[in-house]
């Protein structure tokens, strides 16, 4: 790492901390093709190592990362990832945590490694003068577990939207996630019981979009951790239940130039600017090309059904909750772009890299959206949405996969190797899918033919 008076304060900060935490082990964390958190431990006195990059791992035991011949990666930790890992206060010592970066024996970033491809977006974007700020809101849910600790299908409670206690009983489960998440860090905004028995959510404020997605990675961990330590199993499946809603990863984005928020336009009617059309335009043209990076599980598609409030329709709206893209009432600097399919089983890295580049590639082009459906599509009839010219999102993961192949855009956004990576596990995962024989086919099947 190069240091520079920036980073150099930085580090003296860290040295502080570690000093006065008594940090004996740094935790060096990335996350694998399918943003599964992985890490190799450290002590602290290796952190001068750790900071120049010369931290090494396998790279051949990471599922699509590197073959057995070219193995040996690096990791180069983000400073401004540390933070001491509440839990692990104990006795006056605690350990602490870097996210990372993968970069090849030559120092150059390792193009298999996600976090990177996000950043090559942030990259291109800045080259035309932006910068791209995300809000993402990750919805879970909690589970009992059984004798030895594995998850069951009961769901931790059975409340409802906004319940409280007695009926929610996962308020304890929040706080202690909220004060864990407040500890590392983080701005928390909002917690409350979701719309779905045993569902969840805690909202907290937007980043920079890499720091969006770091932020994304982090929250997931912290809370499957204290989950756990509740006995209860945390899920960010996105149908795990059939019958009630799936969970969401609603991703919301601003673009910047010069401080000011580029798309607000006071004097535009829904005060919204050319650059937020754009954007919206490039979204929807784009959507069904990436649909597969936001929406990655065979699972995924049991969500983007009518009647969950997940959308299903490619549309757009300033209010509308059953569209495809809103624009939620804050304006100003808070004017922001909400997509509303992603959930979050997908890559944050690979997921805020394609949304951000399918809006930038409208901003760019100059495209114009269709006009805005303030109606409630589900209710609309299929006549009703072809006279629209209202599309669907793909209804299956072998539909979004066809649709990924068949475009140039992924390609171009996660380059060759997470691509060929990324395509190649989905479609072993589809056939594995489409070849299982299924509980609901014994059930319907078996006893009568």
């Amino acid at each position: 790492m190069v240091m520079t008076a920036g980073t150099e304060t930085k580090l003296q900060e860290i040295k502080r901390i570690i000093e006065d935490k008594c940090v004996d082990l740094l935790h060096l964390q990335f996350v694998d093709l399918e943003g599964v958190l992985k890490h190799v431990t450290i002590t602290a006195e290796d952190l001068e190592d750790a900071v120049e990059g010369r931290i090494m791992f396998d790279g051949s035991s990471i599922a699509g990362f590197s073959p057995i011949h070219k193995s040996d990666l690096y990791l180069l930790p983000d400073l401004n990832t540390f933070a001491v890992i509440p839990w692990t206060v104990e006795d006056g010592y605690s350990e602490a945590r870097f996210l990372c970066s993968v970069m090849n024996p030559d120092g150059s970033l390792f193009e298999g490694d996600t976090r990177n491809v996000l950043k090559r977006t942030v990259q291109k974007a800045a080259e035309q003068g932006y910068t791209i700020s995300a809000g993402p809101e990750l919805e879970f849910f909690l589970f009992q577990t059984d004798e030895n600790g594995r998850p069951t299908v009961k769901t931790h409670d059975e409340a409802g939207y906004f319940e409280t206690s007695p009926h929610d009983l996962g308020e304890r489960v929040r706080l202690e996630i909220y004060r864990a998440l407040k500890a590392m860090g983080f701005k928390v905004e909002v917690s409350h019981h979701e719309v779905a028995q045993g569902q969840h959510e805690i909202g907290f404020k937007y980043a920079d979009v890499l720091g969006a997605a770091d932020n994304a990675t982090t929250y997931k961990w912290v809370v499957k951790t204290v989950a756990k330590r509740f006995g209860l199993h945390a899920t960010f499946m996105p149908k795990p239940v059939f019958g009630i809603s799936g969970s969401g990863m609603h991703v919301n984005m601003s673009l910047f130039k010069d401080g000011q928020n580029l798309f607000f336009d006071a004097d535009d009617r829904l005060q919204l600017s050319s650059s937020a059309y754009s954007f919206i335009a490039g979204l929807m043209e784009n959507i069904k090309n990436f649909a597969a990076v936001t929406n990655p599980l065979v699972n995924s598609y049991k969500r983007l059904v009518p009647g969950y409030e997940a959308p299903c329709y490619i549309a757009w709206s300033a209010s509308n909750r059953s569209a495809l893209i809103r624009i939620p009432a804050k304006r100003g600097m808070a004017t922001r772009v909400e997509l509303r399919c992603p959930d979050p089983s997908s890559n944050p890295y690979l997921a805020y890299a394609v949304v951000a580049a399918a809006g930038l590639d409208g901003v760019e082009r100059g495209l114009t959206p269709v006009a805005a459906v303030n109606e409630d599509i589900f209710h609309m009839s299929s006549e009703e949405r072809a006279e629209r010219g209202i599309d669907n999102l793909p209804g299956s993961l072998e539909y979004a996969l066809d649709a990924l192949e068949a475009s140039d855009f992924a390609r171009d956004v996660l380059g060759d190797h997470v691509y060929g990576e990324f395509v190649a596990m989905k479609r072993a995962e589809w056939d594995s899918y489409r070849t299982a024989v299924h509980s609901w086919e014994i059930e319907n099947y078996q006893g009568k033919f």
